[in-house]
């Protein structure tokens, strides 16, 4: 007897996940009057932009998520 064929599921176009870079993603996911997330504090077009950038477009992402951050205050 065979045994039936293993069936992986079809790969991602792009990937979400990186070991390099980290979504900043809190779950929040609501958006201000700039269009900026309340949670993670990327733009709109960041957000959108996240899945098909590669690991360096990432970290300018999350960098200019932290200057937002940090000028928001606590």
């Amino acid at each position: 007897m065979s045994q039936p064929a293993t069936v992986r599921p079809p790969k991602p176009l792009y990937s979400n996940i990186s070991p390099a870079v980290p979504s900043p993603c809190s779950g929040v996911c609501r958006l201000d009057e700039q269009k900026v997330c309340l949670g993670c504090f990327r733009h709109v077009e960041d957000i959108r932009e996240w899945r098909s950038a590669d690991d360096q477009r990432r970290r300018v992402i999350c960098d200019q998520a932290l200057q937002r951050r940090q000028l928001a205050g606590p």
